[in-house]
């Protein structure tokens, strides 16, 4: 586990997984926590109550979708549902929030008094349909006291990227073309980390803290769609304290 390193841990707990234990076979070994991807279902509810245990409250999981959508985890949230979205915000105590990654960017976002807490998808997709401005906007602290984490995620030297993906970001703002380094086959590299500071720093979010691993150069840890197609996703939790 990876245990984010920023100045909330007295009011907010925090976690990301790595794909270290658990009891998943090949090509999902050892610790995934994905339904979705073709592991076989015991042994991700193996993985998910190992994960549980270390969580004191119930956590609530997404089915991410690349898209822009934000739950509301109120206090009678259903638990056992699983909507389709790609961010989930709440001030309530009962939940733990969980976002799954394979390589895109895990955002996890809280007030600095730990009152209210987010945890965020940010693939490109996400990034460019405004995912962080959706989600802040739920947020009655002002962006001043939101605090960020960027956990592992994939690394500027191997994200690699076509024309169509830096045209959405330059279009959105021009700041954005800094975070893609154009290469000889006429396509670019791009810096997923960069992008994301970028969009909290605009929206007035200046607390980032980021775990930079990149997940497709380190298989001992991390799985990597990108690198290996078929495999397992990691989590990154918060939940309040």
């Amino acid at each position: 586990m990876l245990h984010p390193d920023w100045p909330l841990k007295e009011v907010v707990g925090t976690l990301s997984t790595t794909r270290q234990g658990g009891v998943s076979a090949a090509p999902f070994d050892g610790f995934n926590l994905a339904c979705h991807v073709g592991d076989n279902p015991q042994a991700v509810a193996h993985n998910r109550a190992q994960l549980q245990a270390q969580v004191p409250v119930p956590i609530a999981w997404l089915e991410q979708v690349h898209g822009n959508t934000v739950i509301l985890a109120e206090e009678k949230y259903d638990i056992t549902q699983t909507p389709q979205a790609d961010a989930i915000f709440t001030r309530s105590r009962q939940f733990a929030l969980a976002i799954m990654t394979a390589d895109c960017l895990p955002v996890l976002l809280a007030s600095d008094d730990g009152e209210e807490i987010a945890a965020v998808h940010c693939g490109w997709r996400p990034l460019a349909a405004d995912i962080l401005a959706r989600t802040i906007a739920h947020f009655r602290a002002p962006t001043s006291r939101i605090h960020a984490w960027l956990g592992p995620a994939i690394g500027p030297q191997a994200f690699e990227v076509g024309e169509e993906v830096r045209e959405q970001f330059v279009a959105r703002h021009q700041a954005h073309q800094n975070a893609f380094k154009a290469q000889k086959n006429g396509r670019y590299m791009a810096d997923i980390y960069a992008l994301a500071t970028q969009q909290l720093k605009e929206l007035g979010v200046q607390s980032v803290f980021a775990q930079a691993q990149c997940t497709v150069s380190n298989p001992e840890h991390f799985f990597s769609y990108r690198r290996d197609g078929r495999c397992g996703r990691m989590a990154s939790l918060i939940w309040r304290k």
